[in-house]
């Protein structure tokens, strides 16, 4: 995808594009956010963008619209349709090689290795080789020791694209060899028009959606998804729990079932990340009901009939304290802290 088509971003695609055209990119870079705001999307445009068939002057931005740099100029762009943007975009291009993680566990040296080893020769087609580490902070030590000697003395015509929400894990020798773009939240508006527009949701649906996806098209996506739908009963069981006991004990059992096993501390914090964005949604819905508000402003109103039931128990005041519990839970899971303590201390806040 062109960075003309990329939603949002404005200012890393501005300066990926203009260094690109000065011939100035780094031959490493970590691309650091949120989970799922678009930086494995970005990666691959700069893929294409190195490695277009067309004229190297790239193209206006002129009709992108609000939010997509608009009547910007990309001074390097790919065009999207040559055969060399189409294999990107697919997969498949010989110079683009990317490292998935596996779907369990972490990323191991043997699925680093064949990258590596392929930067030490020319490109087969395209004027650079890229390498995409997605999910980066998912790199065993071993693995990042071995990026770590390319990323010291970079190949000719190689560029290293590090990818991750967690840039902390990485070890710090690999995060100083790299120079850092740093992408934020999307606004709701831009997660809308993702939605809409790129997945056909429903006008109606996708402002839900994008009301509790913190600015994550990649978690909006995830709302119509079995996980996510079971992520938001479980921050309403919480609520339920808290609204039938004072008890501490009671309620910090229930909280367990917020932090849900996953593979890595990391992405703990990120599944309970989510859990604790939901039951913020949830609480503020609750607030809004205990003062009135209509069914049609709930940002989750097919649980309208739950919502209504939990009010009495909780009422306006008692939710927005709860909300503001919630959101420095939030603020504390980003700054690393553990899944298990924030997970009892909002407990004791509900």
């Amino acid at each position: 995808m062109p960075f003309a088509e990329v939603v949002g971003h404005a200012r890393p695609l501005g300066l990926l594009s203009r260094s690109i055209a000065r011939g100035s990119l780094p031959p490493s870079l970590l691309f650091t956010g949120p989970q799922g705001v678009g930086k494995r999307l970005v990666a691959t445009a700069v893929a294409q963008a190195l490695n277009c068939l067309s004229a190297p002057g790239g193209r206006r931005a002129a009709s992108a619209g609000k939010g997509r740099a608009a009547a910007s100029a990309f001074p390097r762009d790919a065009c999207g349709r040559c055969a060399a943007c189409r294999r990107i975009a697919k997969g498949t291009h010989p110079d683009v090689l990317v490292v998935e993680p596996p779907d369990v566990g972490a990323t191991k040296i043997d699925l680093v290795r064949p990258a590596i080893a392929a930067t030490a020769y020319r490109p087969f087609e395209g004027r650079f080789r890229i390498v995409i580490v997605d999910e980066a902070d998912r790199l065993t030590d071993d693995a990042q020791a071995v990026l770590l000697k390319s990323l010291e003395e970079p190949p000719p015509a190689s560029v290293f694209l590090l990818v991750t929400a967690w840039p902390e894990t990485l070890l710090a020798t690999i995060r100083s060899r790299c120079s850092r773009v740093r992408f934020g939240p999307l606004s709701a508006g831009d997660v809308v028009r993702v939605l809409t527009e790129r997945h056909r949701f429903d006008a109606a649906e996708a402002h839900a959606i994008a009301a509790v996806a913190g600015g994550s098209p990649g978690r909006a996506l995830e709302a119509g998804s079995k996980a996510f739908q079971d992520a938001r009963q479980a921050a309403l069981a919480v609520l339920r729990a808290a609204a039938r006991t004072a008890s501490p004990r009671a309620r910090l059992q229930a909280a367990i079932g917020l932090v849900a096993a996953k593979s890595s501390a990391a992405s703990e914090r990120d599944a309970l990340e989510t859990r604790v964005t939901l039951m913020a949604s949830l609480l503020r819905d609750l607030a809004l009901v205990g003062q009135g508000g209509r069914e049609s402003d709930l940002a989750n109103g097919d649980l309208a009939r739950e919502l209504d039931e939990l009010s009495s128990a909780f009422g306006s005041d008692r939710a927005l304290r709860a909300f503001s519990a919630a959101d420095r839970a939030v603020a504390a899971l980003r700054r690393n802290a553990s899944s298990k303590i924030v997970s009892a201390w909002l407990s004791s806040r509900l």
